[in-house]
């Protein structure tokens, strides 16, 4: 039997083509793109101008069920399909999320896909790419700083040092900076107060570059974060300090979309990394939207299960940025099916076919609920060695009765050629018309309402809960005129639930409402949800304690 490469040995042997070929293949011209090495490139602003006039291709999703500990691969289905689309003659584009630092070197890996369905260079890729996430660590950490030296030099607009609602950022997992108190040190520091830090990639103003539309709506939302509140409780924004012009020079770069390719040589734009279970987990507006001017069909994928992914993808990006997805694509494997069927990670390569039904459940809920946002959906089997023949029948079986086709997908090991099958679907369903795509609530909605909305029909809760406090602060911002904006939920990934333990589609559940968050800038409200976390913490054993140089300078140990 051959011996099977880790994704960083494929992604070494690939035959990369210099990025200008791939820009030409897709009608960006040498002179708009900014080269970043061979490899990869910027695209220009003026370029991205110059095609709003043409016509959209097809919007298609990837998501899928909630993830296990057996694996999805959801960006591996992301990155094979728009090769499959390639291959069978479609011109076709990936939209993917730029990998955050902190995961990688802690316990989830890299984000560049895997086997023979992946971007390269997955090195770069994964570690600091184009340096768009030191752009936006930047740009926030000024504001931060400008807000603790506007209070040192007299504090002019009033700022009560006990409402400052801006904390600090940085792209690792770092437990010890969830809370911290700055400014010790006597008087010529400043005013001691309470502070914390989130991880990068769950920003505000990460959710801001992923959603401006250009350099000058960028300034605009930078402009209306709000940082902190006065003694009677009226805003202070970004603006007030004169930080958005400076805001938007540091993120001038990264706001344009980066284009590298796939093992097949064919384009992919990776540009920013919202995470999914805190933010809303999509790449960047204006990737998308300029790859839809550019191709046939443009795949792109929303983080995590389609409950928190897909929902944030439709109920915020869609709803932003005026896209209408013609498919979507739910990513489930026989493995994580027996997984939520109860059978334990070392027992997963025996058949069970009891327990693929029973886990089905999970996959069953995800289906009906992309399917209330008026999306056809298809299944994409990722396949593993070890299902058999029966396992994948069982799954094929129940989505069938669903309403819905289950394909297998062996773009892992094949590439392209696995994946044509699956590829003719989405044509299929997306040449149909069928989509008939509306977000889940109107704007006008209020706030709590959106939420128990999202419980309701998607987590298939009782309801949210929450004290008073926090219906009090949605109310006061309804007041203030933000009652129209979507909300962002912050929950767990591994459940419909907020206990990560209970696996497969639980009902009845009440999910409780720990704190709220007005990301004025963004354009959402986010609720955070149980016990998860704005800046996560390193495993026992990290990742990174694999990660090193070999003898000839290559990175060994990266996913």
């Amino acid at each position: 039997m051959a011996e099977v490469k880790s994704d960083i040995e494929i992604a070494r042997a690939a035959r990369k083509k210099p990025i200008q070929e791939i820009g030409v293949k897709i009608g960006i011209p040498t002179e708009h793109l900014l080269p970043y090495g061979h490899d990869k490139a910027k695209v220009s602003a003026e370029f991205i101008k110059s095609v709003k006039g043409n016509k959209d291709g097809k919007l298609i999703l990837v998501t899928a069920i909630n993830p296990t500990p057996a694996g999805e691969g959801k960006t591996t289905t992301t990155v094979g399909l728009g090769d499959g689309l390639n291959r069978i003659g479609k011109k076709a584009i990936v939209c993917i999320r730029e990998a955050s630092l902190g995961p990688n070197f802690g316990v989830k890996g890299g984000a560049a896909g895997g086997g023979l369905a992946q971007v390269v260079p997955m090195e770069d890729m994964n570690l600091h790419f184009t340096g768009d996430f030191h752009a936006i660590t930047t740009a926030h950490n000024l504001l931060s700083a400008l807000i603790d030296n506007h209070i040192y030099w007299g504090n002019e607009l009033g700022i009560d040092i006990r409402r400052v609602a801006w904390r600090r950022v940085m792209d690792m997992n770092d437990r010890a900076l969830r809370e911290i108190i700055c400014s010790l040190g006597g008087v010529a520091n400043g005013y001691p107060r309470e502070a914390g830090f989130d991880i990068t990639v769950a920003s505000e103003v990460m959710a801001i570059l992923c959603l401006a539309t250009d350099l000058k709506d960028l300034e605009k939302r930078l402009g209306d974060i709000i940082v902190a509140y006065r003694r009677d409780k009226s805003p202070v924004y970004a603006r007030d300090l004169k930080a958005d012009g400076a805001m938007a020079v540091l993120l001038k770069d990264a706001m344009q979309p980066n284009l590298v390719q796939t093992l097949e040589n064919n384009p992919a734009f990776v540009h920013g990394g919202p995470f999914a279970n805190i933010a809303h987990g999509c790449n960047s507006v204006v990737a998308t939207t300029t790859a839809l001017k550019l191709a046939d069909y443009v795949v792109t994928e929303a983080g995590f299960g389609a409950d928190l992914g897909a929902e944030k993808f439709f109920d915020i990006k869609c709803r932003k940025a005026g896209l209408k997805p013609s498919a979507a694509v739910i990513v489930a494997t026989v493995r994580a099916m027996k997984m939520n069927g109860g059978v334990k990670k070392e027992d997963l390569g025996k058949e069970n076919i009891e327990a693929v039904k029973k886990g089905c459940a999970n996959l069953g809920r995800h289906i009906e609920n992309v399917k209330q946002f008026g999306v056809p959906a298809v299944v994409a089997i990722n396949h593993f060695t070890t299902d058999t023949e029966a396992e994948i029948q069982a799954m094929k079986d129940f989505v069938k009765a669903q309403g819905a086709e289950a394909i297998l997908c062996k773009h892992w090991a094949q590439g392209s050629a696995g994946i044509e099958d699956l590829a003719r679907k989405v044509v299929e369903i997306a040449e149909s018309g069928a989509s008939q795509f509306s977000p889940l609530y109107p704007d006008e909605m209020p706030l709590f309402e959106k939420v128990n909305t999202i419980v309701k029909r998607i987590y298939r809760g009782d309801e949210a809960i929450a004290d008073k406090s926090i219906r009090d602060q949605l109310h006061a911002w309804e007041q203030a005129g933000y009652g129209n904006l979507p909300v962002c939920m912050a929950k767990t990934q591994y459940s419909f639930s907020t206990d990560p333990n209970l696996r497969g589609a639980p009902t009845g559940h009440t999910v409780p409402v720990r704190e709220v968050r007005l990301s004025a800038g963004a354009g959402f409200v986010v609720i955070i949800c149980g016990e998860v976390m704005t800046m996560p913490g390193l495993p026992k054993a990290p990742s990174s304690e694999k990660i090193f140089l070999n003898e000839q300078g290559q990175i060994e140990g990266l996913f």
